[in-house]
């Protein structure tokens, strides 16, 4: 469950709030030489300041990879190549992309809720399994599924907390 909860915030930190991060670009896969790489495995990318993002390949020859992988990318950001490093401001986001980012928030945080659900049905399987097996008792088997759905509804309201987090983020203009 806590695997749960650090992949939704990464998920979360992909998606563009209006200042630079370089996170963002966490999920870009670049074409390198016939295979696809991670973008921060190729090259360096910082945040000279809150508007914008540098990325500077370790390998010159990767470039245009990089810029076409960038444009290819649902992020919408512009990059601009100079020979060396490839720089990109990132624009204020309208209202209807706030909207539209928010949406994309909601349906990764229900993703993650049942991945949740998924990891309780699990345990319970596994429980019940346990439970034929006459290894656990029924009551055994009672107190322990009260205890993880106790486990799961905390992990639901942490679940919850970050995408009001992100929503607000998201939304704050």
């Amino acid at each position: 469950m806590e695997k749960t909860i650090d992949t939704m915030r990464a998920n979360f930190n992909s998606v563009r709030t209006g200042r630079a991060n370089p996170s963002m670009l966490d999920k870009i896969e670049v074409e390198y030489y016939g295979t696809p790489v991670s973008l921060k495995s190729i090259a360096q990318i910082s945040t000279p300041d809150a508007s914008s993002l540098l990325v500077q390949p370790y390998d010159k020859s990767s470039l245009k990879a990089i810029e076409k992988a960038i444009v290819s990318s649902d992020l919408g950001l512009t990059p601009n190549n100079d020979g060396e490093v490839i720089r990109m401001s990132i624009p204020q986001l309208t209202s209807e992309r706030r909207k539209e980012l928010s949406k994309m928030v909601a349906k990764l945080a229900e993703e993650g809720k049942v991945a949740l659900r998924n990891i309780r049905r699990d345990a319970l399987k596994a429980y019940e399994k346990l439970e034929k097996e006459k290894k656990l008792s029924e009551d055994n088997v009672k107190d322990l599924s009260s205890d993880l759905q106790k486990l799961t509804d905390e992990y639901m309201k942490k679940l919850e907390n970050i995408f009001k987090q992100k929503e607000k983020e998201l939304l704050k203009v």
